[in-house]
């Protein structure tokens, strides 16, 4: 087999949004957080699923898309990955496609966004599905848990142990802007020194 090329990583071209959508630089300047960048939604079906299937972390924490022998970086609007529910409504899976596996834990941020950390890794869940989720939490006896007693518990600093979906979970809050560093994640990838 022939040897990749050594070929430079590229960054800030690719992104990933909230609602697990994979966007292209468009123009020659911008990020995914400023507003007025160029970036477009990549709507082909094969490349969505093809950059699914490569999409990986580094050992410095930066997810990037796998290209050949070249590494895209991730400029990542949220978190790492956007779970959403199955048809059935009873499994979670990743924008990739992936199943997210079991959660471990659940926290809701200062917008009521709620954030998973599952086997597969840590995502936002997705906005349409949020109420559907909501409905699947109840205490760890059965019992339901109704989302406003859930929000205001949480919000009032409470860290409640609950069952979502068959697992135990331990819920609580997060500050958005502290997602990153408290799941070890970088949102806004760069070179490293020495590297193109």
């Amino acid at each position: 087999m022939l040897k990749w090329p050594n070929v430079p990583s590229v960054f800030g071209w690719l992104a990933l949004d909230r609602r697990g959508n994979w966007l292209i630089r468009t123009g020659d300047q911008g990020d995914i957080a400023d507003p007025a960048a160029a970036f477009d939604r990549i709507g082909n079906t094969a490349v969505v699923e093809f950059i699914g299937r490569n999409y990986a972390r580094d050992g410095e924490d930066r997810y990037y898309f796998q290209n050949g022998p070249q590494r895209v970086y991730v400029a990542l609007d949220y978190t790492p990955y956007v779970f959403r529910l199955d048809e059935s409504g009873t499994v979670f899976l990743a924008h990739t496609g992936a199943s997210a596996g079991r959660v471990k834990r659940a926290f809701f941020d200062e917008e009521g966004s709620l954030i998973l950390s599952a086997e597969l890794g840590v995502g936002v869940v997705l906005d349409r599905d949020l109420a559907a989720t909501l409905e699947h939490f109840s205490e760890r006896d059965g019992q339901p848990l109704d989302a406003e007693t859930l929000f205001r518990r949480v919000r009032a600093g409470e860290r409640l142990a609950a069952r979502l979906m068959g697992s135990e979970v331990a819920v609580s809050s997060v500050r958005a802007k502290e997602v990153p560093s408290r799941f070890g994640f970088v949102a806004r990838p760069e070179p490293l020194p020495g590297q193109a």
